[in-house]
C-alpha cells in the first residue's frame, strides 16, 4: 500500500483588494500589467511608458517591434552594408575636397568655386540643365564639422532604417528622399546659393525613422522612439532659426518626403497590392520633386532669358 505525500499548505486568502501575482502565487499585489491586466508582482514588474508590464507582454511588444504588419521577422543579423557604403562615399568625397581646397578647407570647406567645380548645387548651373547636382551635392561638406554632424546622424538612424525596411527600400528612401530635398532647396532657396551636404537625405532617412515608429507606437520602444524624435525635430527646429546657414528649405524637403516614403516603405494593404502601393508612392514623390525642378528651372529661365 503505498502513501501520497502530504499536501502543501494552500497560501492564505488574500485580503480583499488584494490579488497574487500570476507568476508568483504566494506574492500579493495591487498592480496590474498595462498590457494584459493581470497582477504582477515586484519581481515581474517592468517599467513601460505608462505604468509597468509583465515580462510576458514585454517579449511580445518586441517581437511585434521587429515585425512587420505582414508576419515577416525582420532579421537583425544582417549588416547594414548600404549604410556604410554612404558613409564611405561622404568619407571619401570629404578627402576629395581636403585635397581640392588645400588644407585649410578641413575646417570651413573648400572655397565656393572649388565646391561647385566638385559638384555642389548651384541654381543657375542646373537651370542650364546640369540637374545632376542635385545628387552630387548630398555627397559634400562645409568642413570637418558639417560632415561630422551628418555622418553621424547618418550612422545612428541610417543602421535602424535599414534593418527596419531592408536595403533596397532604406536606398530608395535615401536617395529619393535626397532628391526632394535637392530640388525643394533648388525651388525655394536663393538663387546664388552654393549647397552641399546630405542632411537632406539624412532628414529623409529620420522621416522614416518616425513613420516607422509611429505605426507601432502602441510598443513601449516605439513610444520612446518617438519621444527622442520629437526632441531632435524641435532641437533642429531651434538650430535652423538660430544658426545662419542651415537650410531649413532641404531639411523641411526631406522630412517629409521621408515621412511619407516610410508609409509607403512599411508594407501597408494586402500582400498582392502591397508592392504596387510602394512602387506608386516611391513614383509618386520622384514626381514631386521632378515637378519642383521644373517650376523653378522655368521661373530662372524667364527671369533670366541668358540661361534658357
Amino acid at each position: 500500500m503505498e502513501q501520497q505525500p502530504p499536501l502543501p499548505p494552500s497560501p492564505p486568502p488574500a485580503p480583499v483588494g488584494v490579488e497574487r501575482c500570476y507568476r508568483h502565487p504566494n506574492v500579493e499585489t495591487r498592480v496590474h500589467c498595462t498590457r494584459c491586466g493581470r497582477p504582477i508582482g515586484p519581481e515581474c514588474m517592468i517599467p513601460a511608458s505608462v505604468g509597468h508590464q509583465c515580462p510576458e507582454c514585454v517579449g511580445q511588444a518586441r517581437r511585434e517591434f521587429r515585425r512587420g504588419p505582414a508576419g515577416t521577422v525582420r532579421s537583425g543579423a544582417r549588416q547594414a552594408s548600404v549604410t556604410q557604403v554612404l558613409l564611405v562615399a561622404i568619407l571619401g568625397m570629404f578627402a576629395v575636397e581636403v585635397v581640392a581646397g588645400g588644407p585649410a578647407s578641413l575646417v570651413g570647406g573648400p572655397d565656393a568655386r572649388t565646391m561647385v567645380d566638385l559638384g555642389a548645387s548651384f541654381p543657375p548651373l542646373i537651370a542650364l540643365g546640369q540637374y545632376w547636382r542635385l545628387i552630387t551635392s548630398m555627397f559634400l561638406h562645409f568642413g570637418i564639422i558639417h560632415i561630422a554632424f551628418n555622418a553621424y546622424a547618418l550612422w545612428l538612424f541610417g543602421r535602424v532604417v535599414e534593418r527596419d525596411y531592408g536595403s533596397v527600400r532604406f536606398s530608395l528612401i535615401y536617395f529619393i528622399g535626397g532628391f526632394v530635398a535637392s530640388a525643394a532647396s533648388y525651388a525655394y532657396g536663393p538663387v546664388g546659393a552654393v549647397g552641399a551636404g546630405a542632411s537632406g537625405a539624412v532628414f529623409a532617412i529620420f522621416g522614416a525613422f518616425v513613420a516607422y515608429n509611429y505605426r507601432r507606437r502602441h510598443v513601449a520602444l516605439a513610444a520612446a522612439n518617438l519621444r527622442t524624435a520629437v526632441g531632435l525635430i524641435v532641437l533642429n527646429l531651434f538650430l535652423a532659426v538660430w544658426i545662419p546657414g542651415i537650410d531649413w528649405r532641404a531639411h523641411a524637403g526631406g522630412l517629409l518626403a521621408g515621412l511619407a516614403a516610410g508609409v509607403f516603405a512599411d508594407e501597408i494593404g494586402s500582400r498582392r497590392v502591397r508592392p504596387l502601393i510602394q512602387v506608386a508612392g516611391f513614383v509618386a514623390l520622384a514626381l514631386v520633386g521632378i515637378v519642383l525642378v521644373a517650376m523653378r528651372t522655368a521661373q530662372l529661365r524667364s527671369q533670366f532669358p541668358s540661361l534658357g
